[in-house]
């Protein structure tokens, strides 16, 4: 990979990490307990689902 392949890809996965975790932040809370989700995780959550950490 080049060095503007690796910046575009490193740019993408930011977009779609600041898209995820506003999307958690957004959520309504029946909805977030319907999904079991814990606001106070969306960093970990978003990380996880852009990232695979």
């Amino acid at each position: 990979m080049t060095l503007f392949q690796n910046a575009r890809t490193m740019l993408g996965k930011r977009a779609r990490y600041a898209r995820t975790l506003r999307e958690l932040r957004t959520m309504s809370n029946t909805m977030a307990r319907d999904l079991c989700i814990d606001r106070d995780n969306a960093r970990t959550i978003a990380r996880n689902a852009v990232y695979g950490v």
